[in-house]
């Protein structure tokens, strides 16, 4: 009897590791906090070209690509990068009073009661504007009119 509770205990230990690791393993895919100095040279030229005001950055590199957290004229933004230092969008936190009206009428009807916890303005590159919400967790992505697009764990 107390060979099969060590080995019960045992198999317990291990597959608890294993999740552990895994779980630790996934977060650190998402989002990885970095120091800049592991930023290849071409991202920071490219992001001191575009912002030449901003000397505090966070880095983060996020699905091989460079993400610059920043504050710009009491704006709190970050900027994502390819890793050959080309840039592909930038976004600015925004108050939810300026989010597009069928954005905040889509989150009343869609999650009633619930609250928009941040909210943030997106261009890409090309120009094209989009809007995200972040609602119970998730961020809720919006065209620049405010037709949801869809959602995103967060």
């Amino acid at each position: 009897m107390n060979r099969l509770v060590k080995n019960t205990k045992m198999k317990l230990i291990k597959t608890s590791a294993a999740i552990l690791i895994a779980i630790s393993m996934s977060i650190t895919a998402i989002a990885q906090k970095i120091n800049s100095a592991q930023v290849p040279i071409v991202v920071r030229s490219a992001f001191a070209t575009a912002y030449p005001a901003v000397k505090t950055i966070k880095w983060e590199k996020e699905k091989g690509n460079f993400e610059a957290g920043f504050k710009q004229s009491d704006n709190t933004m970050s900027a994502l990068f390819k890793s050959d230092g080309t840039p592909l969008e930038s976004e600015m936190e925004i108050k939810t009073t300026l989010l597009p009206a069928p954005v905040l009428d889509y989150v009343k009807q869609h999650y009633k009661g619930a609250k928009i916890k941040e909210a943030a303005k997106i261009t890409k590159t090309d120009g094209e504007v989009s809007y995200e919400a972040e609602v119970n967790g998730k961020d809720l992505l919006f065209n620049s009119k405010g037709t949801y697009i869809k959602s995103v764990k967060d």
